[in-house]
């Protein structure tokens, strides 16, 4: 299979420069790129490398691969970025590459009446379970509820927390929202951070979540990695939330989400409301 490597180099080149990078030149019109939008080409560069990786270590090559082949693969325990690789499946099938397919899968909405409640189960588990970490916790806590992605929470400074005697505010957009007990242990976050960014450094680390590197928040996906540990499926999770809040909150509102106060609002309500059930 070594003389495939060149072939598999020219399709993956193919497929991320003229094709993910620019699409991304394409929508971004000149203006610089969102964090979202650089990590979203990376995983799916990742799969593209994966799924060719794993077909050489099967002797198998794209051209040639069945679809009995990719449905081994998308079983396949040990294989990773399976369902990220659909986007480099489906380029590669419109392009004439390869003659197997995966269907696009889109999200339209909980499955049913227990997704919700399930959601509000975990984050139950958050706030009380003082056996996980509180950063972990906070985290959690703060897609489940109040619809915040992994990259959003990421970006948040110890300026983002008013901590108070008697309350403590969390800055999630245009104003401060109060934090309901024991969410509050954003305070005992912000007191207590940890991590490679917070050891050695020359002046202390604004991020609320440090990274791996001295100045750097945690990446989206390390925190995503995190979150999924404790059972939480980010991009389903924060769906179900704003898919929650439609039913409760206009349209226009919602537009919003995550900079509105009525939003964050009726997120606390809930979560008091839960967390004393």
């Amino acid at each position: 299979m070594s003389n495939g490597v060149p072939e598999q180099r020219k399709v993956l080149h193919r497929y991320a420069i003229w094709h993910l990078v620019r699409r991304l030149r394409r929508r971004s019109n000149g203006r610089p790129l969102t964090s979202q939008q650089f990590i979203s080409a990376r995983q799916r560069t990742n799969a593209a490398v994966a799924f060719l990786t794993w077909l050489k270590a099967h002797d198998l090559a794209l051209e040639t691969c069945q679809q009995a082949d990719l449905d081994q693969w998308l079983t396949d325990d040990s294989a990773t970025y399976r369902h990220t690789a659909g986007h480099f499946i489906r380029w590669a099938r419109t392009n004439k590459l390869t003659t197997v397919h995966v269907p696009a899968v889109r999200w339209n909405g909980p499955t049913q009446p227990l997704d919700d409640e399930q959601r509000w189960n975990v984050a139950r588990r958050l706030l009380h379970d003082d056996t996980l970490k509180p950063e972990d916790r906070l985290a959690g806590l703060l897609l489940l509820p109040y619809a915040q992605g992994p990259s959003a929470i990421g970006r948040l400074t110890i300026e983002d927390v008013e901590a108070g005697a008697q309350e403590v505010r969390l800055h999630l957009g245009d104003a401060p929202v109060q934090l309901p007990e024991p969410v509050a242990l954003a305070r005992v976050v912000a007191a207590n951070r940890k991590g490679h960014a917070t050891i050695g450094a020359l002046a202390p680390s604004p991020w609320l979540f440090p990274g791996g590197q001295p100045g750097r928040p945690i990446s989206t996906t390390q925190l995503t990695q995190r979150l999924n540990q404790l059972g939480i499926r980010p991009n389903q999770a924060r769906s179900t939330a704003l898919f929650q809040l439609a039913t409760e909150i206009p349209a226009g509102i919602l537009a919003e989400a995550g900079r509105t106060k009525r939003i964050r609002n009726t997120a606390s309500t809930g979560l008091k409301h839960r967390s004393e059930s």
